[in-house]
C-alpha cells in the first residue's frame, strides 16, 4: 500500500466542526494511516459543490458531508455518483430516522448548533471579565462581579472562577495573604455574592509542595511549611468570621465540578429568596 496520504474531503453547510470531530475520532481506529483531511465549510451553492466533487474525483478522495438541506444532500449524492466518488452522508440518515421517529419535518436550517445568540456573548463577556480580574488584579471591578471567591493561595480560586465563567457568570477572586487586610472594595460588593474557600491543612501542604517541586523551588520555603500554612488558614477563617454572610466551602478532596455545584446551589437559593422578598414587598406596598 502506498505511503502517500489518502484524501478525505469534508463538506459542511455550517462550521464543519461536528463532521471533523467524527472523522478524526473514526481515524483513531486506523493508527497512523496517512490521511490528508480537507475542510470545506459553509458550502451552500451548487457551483461550489460541483467544484469540490470534481477535485475529489481528481484526487480519488473520499467525500464526507454534513448538509441539512434535503435538496443539497440529494445534489451531493448525485454529483458523487456521477463522478464515481465514494461519499458518506454523515447526517442525512440520522435526520431521516429522527423525522420518522418524531413524526415531524426537520427545519433544514444550517448551523443551528452554532447559532450565536445573547447567551454566547454573555459567556464571552464573563470569561473576559474573569480573566482580567483573576487573583485580585483589579479590585475596583469587584462590585461588578456576579460572584467573588476569597481564599488563601491554592484553594482553586482560578479554576473555579474559570469554570463558573463558562456558565456566563462574571467572577472575580481575591487572595487572602497572611497579615494583609482584604481590599476595601470587597466591602462594596453585595455580601451575598462573596464565597469563602477553605481547605484542610494536609491537603494544602501536599498541593503547595507539589507546586514548588514543579517550579523547581526548594520545598522548605514558608509557602509549604506546616506552621506557616496553619497560620494562613487561621487568618482566612478570622476574616470569614467577620463576614458571617459569606458561605465558606471546604474544597478538600472535591472536584471543581462538585464545588461549582455547591456554589451555584447556594446562589440559586439566595436568588430565589431575594426574588420572593421583592415580590412580597411589592404586594404589601
Amino acid at each position: 500500500m502506498s505511503d502517500e496520504p489518502r484524501a478525505i474531503y469534508v463538506i459542511s453547510d455550517a462550521t464543519g466542526e461536528t463532521a471533523e470531530k467524527v472523522v478524526r475520532a473514526a481515524m483513531l481506529q486506523f493508527g497512523n494511516a496517512p490521511v490528508q483531511l480537507r475542510m470545506y465549510t459553509r458550502v451552500r451553492l451548487e457551483e461550489e459543490m460541483r467544484n469540490i466533487v470534481t477535485r475529489a474525483q481528481e484526487k480519488h478522495a473520499l467525500v464526507v458531508f454534513t448538509v441539512v438541506s434535503n435538496a443539497h444532500r440529494e445534489l451531493l449524492r448525485r454529483l458523487c455518483d456521477q463522478a464515481n466518488v465514494d461519499a458518506v452522508d454523515l447526517i442525512g440518515t440520522l435526520i431521516g430516522k429522527l423525522s420518522a421517529f418524531l413524526g415531524a419535518q426537520p427545519r433544514g436550517v444550517p448551523g443551528l448548533l452554532h447559532t450565536v445568540g445573547d447567551e454566547y456573548f454573555q459567556r464571552i463577556e464573563a470569561v473576559e471579565f474573569t480573566v482580567k480580574n483573576d487573583d485580585g488584579r483589579e479590585p475596583r471591578n469587584l462590585p461588578k462581579a456576579d460572584l467573588v471567591l476569597v481564599g488563601v493561595s491554592r484553594t482553586s480560586k482560578t479554576p473555579l472562577s474559570t469554570f463558573l465563567a463558562q456558565k456566563g457568570l462574571k467572577v472575580a477572586n481575591v487572595p487572602l495573604v497572611l497579615g494583609i487586610p482584604p481590599p476595601e472594595e470587597l466591602e462594596m460588593v453585595e455580601q451575598d455574592r462573596i464565597f469563602g474557600l477553605t481547605i484542610r491543612i494536609d491537603e494544602l501542604l501536599r498541593i503547595r509542595q507539589a507546586r514548588l517541586k514543579h517550579l523547581g523551588m526548594p520545598g522548605d520555603t514558608s509557602y509549604a511549611q506546616r506552621h506557616h500554612v496553619a497560620e494562613e488558614i487561621a487568618w482566612a477563617h478570622s476574616i470569614f468570621r467577620q463576614h458571617p454572610t459569606w458561605p465558606v466551602i471546604d474544597i478538600t478532596g472535591k472536584a471543581i465540578e462538585e464545588t461549582t455545584a455547591d456554589i451555584l446551589r447556594i446562589k440559586k437559593d439566595r436568588d430565589t429568596r431575594r426574588a420572593e422578598a421583592a415580590l412580597g414587598g411589592a404586594t404589601t406596598g
